[in-house]
């Protein structure tokens, strides 16, 4: 990994979706901001409704480019 990279991380969950931002820094990964959305369309660990489900994972990772002005292209 190089100095600056933008790494970001997805947990989907069936209460919330978190999707947190770090930057490759000198020794380590530096946290940059994390974000949380309500996770619609799953039940007890399962997708019922992908639609929905996709809805919340973008609602999370918009949330995180919001609060880091990061522009995330991958997950």
């Amino acid at each position: 990994m190089k100095k600056g990279e933008i790494i970001v991380g997805l947990d989907v969950g069936t209460t919330k979706i978190c999707a947190v931002v770090g930057e490759v820094g000198n020794g380590g990964l530096k946290f940059r901001g994390v974000s949380t959305s309500a996770s619609i369309g799953l039940r007890k660990g399962v997708i019922v409704d992908a639609e929905a489900t996709v809805d919340s994972i973008k609602n999370a990772v918009h949330a995180a480019e919001i609060s880091t002005g990061v522009e995330i292209k991958a997950v």
